[in-house]
């Protein structure tokens, strides 16, 4: 790792400093567990409960992280970014912490929770078309016109080293982890975790859990090469973006596999996280389980010697609407 350092864009020592940098700002966030899903897995799980982070999501993390980092001229003017989902409310939240304008590009048809949470924050919402195209010209549009900082939802190694404190907390709650299946879209998120949770124990394993509707990550790894899709289907509305040229090379090296799950087996580790774990999660923030109840990793033998399973539950964010006819749709 210590070789590697000079080829990502965050470290374990980056990460270190992310954490004391926001230590006073986010919450330290717990660790719950469950004999019932322990006896249907067959392993112990470890629930990391990101759903109770500011924000009600792990990426206030990076957002403070990057806000924090920022001097006083550049902080000034403000950030921007283009974002349909919980980035922009972090972002959104970090910056009226620290006294400054956000301005988030959000395109049309995000869940209006989501966008509820921006305006809640402070944000100032700039609408887009939905494609990537017209989020980064909109965005650009708002760079130009009022001089603010770009803070990327994930390719950026603020962002990353932020996320990465998660798996500092983590380890240091649960020494006995073996394993941590993280949700993966971008990549941010599952960067940082890497990154830190391998330099502290090298001998752990990164797994990664992604909708067979958003699989990009998957073919990545298969093909050695950043893969993106041209279209995305998943009730997973957070997981559907695309690797950076930061974030790939962290996953191509560092995470162990992508482990691939459809819609129905999101839906129903929701369902459980409800039911059992008591706990109120979004459909990114359940793929983590769904992973692990998966056919896929139960019968994988690379996997039989994980017995102790962190699982990052990454967000809480939910459209009540669209979760009730899910729950319907899956019955």
């Amino acid at each position: 790792m210590e070789a590697n350092r000079e080829k990502y864009a965050a470290d374990i020592s980056s990460i270190k400093e992310a954490h004391e940098r926001i230590k006073p700002f986010i919450h330290r966030t717990p660790v719950l567990t469950s004999e019932s899903l322990n006896l249907i897995s067959g392993r112990s799980l470890f629930f990391k409960c990101e759903c109770f982070q500011k924000g009600g999501a792990f990426k206030f993390r990076g957002a403070c992280n990057a806000v924090l980092s920022l001097d006083a001229e550049q902080a000034a003017k403000g950030v921007v970014t283009h974002s349909s989902g919980n980035h922009a409310a972090a972002l959104s939240l970090a910056a009226k912490l620290q006294g400054i304008p956000a301005y988030i590009v959000v395109p049309k048809g995000a869940p209006k929770c989501k966008v509820d949470n921006v305006i809640r924050y402070g944000g100032k919402v700039i609408w887009s078309e939905s494609t990537m195209s017209s989020r980064e010209t909109v965005a650009a549009k708002v760079l130009q016109e009022t001089g603010s900082v770009l803070i990327h939802p994930y390719n950026n190694g603020r962002i990353i080293s932020g996320q990465g404190t998660i798996a500092l907390e983590l380890l240091e709650q649960i020494q006995e982890i073996d394993a941590i299946v993280v949700p993966i879209s971008g990549g941010g998120l599952i960067s940082g975790v890497a990154l830190a949770a391998k330099s502290i124990k090298p001998s752990i394993r990164i797994i990664a859990a992604e909708p067979k509707g958003a699989d990009d990550a998957a073919k990545s790894k298969v093909a050695g090469k950043i893969i993106t899709l041209p279209v995305t289907n998943t009730i997973a509305d957070g997981l559907r973006a695309s690797l950076g040229d930061l974030t790939w090379p962290v996953v191509r090296d560092l995470v162990d596999d992508v482990i691939t799950l459809e819609d129905c087996e999101i839906i129903e580790a929701m369902r459980m996280c409800y039911e059992i774990l008591k706990v109120s999660v979004e459909p990114s923030g359940a793929i983590g389980l769904a992973a692990v109840l998966s056919n896929s990793f139960r019968n994988n033998q690379s996997w039989r010697d994980c017995k102790n399973i962190g699982i990052v539950l990454s967000g809480g964010n939910v459209d009540l609407g669209s979760l009730w006819d899910s729950f319907k749709c899956s019955k």
